[in-house]
């Protein structure tokens, strides 16, 4: 049998499609802000910091797949550098957000977790999340370099500037901007790396 007219799921697989293409689009298009969000993170590494991870829900496992990121690079003979989740130990997590409320449950880790040599990195698929926004709060107070991968519009995270770099993954879509922000921590796993493979490219004073 010879088909005359193109099945209907095409139609939706072009639509589907371009509703991931054009968040990533965008963040090609702020290719800058993510080269110099590296650069910070490398050279935080570099001055012998962690990592540090979080995030509610669907982003509590990147936060985790982040941190294996770093520690157990999947590429054969690239660094291994120090990262921690905070969602991984659930025993402190629940235990903290029984204690003082699941809005600190983050920034009381951080609190006693964090150096000022540090990362932190939150991840809010709105950019709305409490618990991350507080997180990122506390870990500028004791300062920490403060990362925020949101969605959106970026939301209250994006609003308050509660974080030094902020990486927009611009979809309403929650599926879409976890798919995005997947592109985005791997891209900054592998934009560090680079910074550490370039001589000089960490010296005081060098910039993107």
């Amino acid at each position: 049998m010879t088909r005359t007219s193109r099945p209907g799921g095409v139609d939706v697989v072009g639509e589907l499609s371009h509703r991931r293409t054009a968040p990533l689009t965008d963040l090609a298009e702020h290719a800058e802000d993510v080269a110099l969000t590296c650069h910070a993170m490398a050279r935080r590494f570099h001055r012998g910091g962690k990592l540090v991870v979080f995030g509610n829900g669907g982003p509590s496992t990147d936060a985790q797949h982040v941190a294996v990121e770093f520690v157990h690079p999947v590429i054969v003979g690239k660094r291994a550098l120090p990262a921690i989740s905070l969602t991984s130990d659930v025993a402190t997590l629940t235990g903290v957000a029984n204690r003082v409320g699941l809005a600190e449950a983050f920034a009381h880790q951080i609190q006693f977790l964090g150096e000022p040599a540090d990362i932190a990195l939150g991840l809010s698929t709105d950019g709305q999340c409490r618990n991350v926004l507080r997180g990122l709060r506390q870990a500028r107070d004791l300062g920490l370099l403060t990362v925020a991968l949101v969605g959106g519009d970026g939301g209250q995270i994006a609003a308050d500037r509660a974080a030094d770099h902020v990486l927009v993954a611009r979809s309403t879509d929650p599926r879409v901007v976890k798919e995005v922000h997947v592109t985005m921590y791997h891209v900054l796993w592998e934009l560090v790396h680079v910074f550490f493979e370039q001589p000089g490219a960490l010296d005081p004073g060098m910039v993107t």
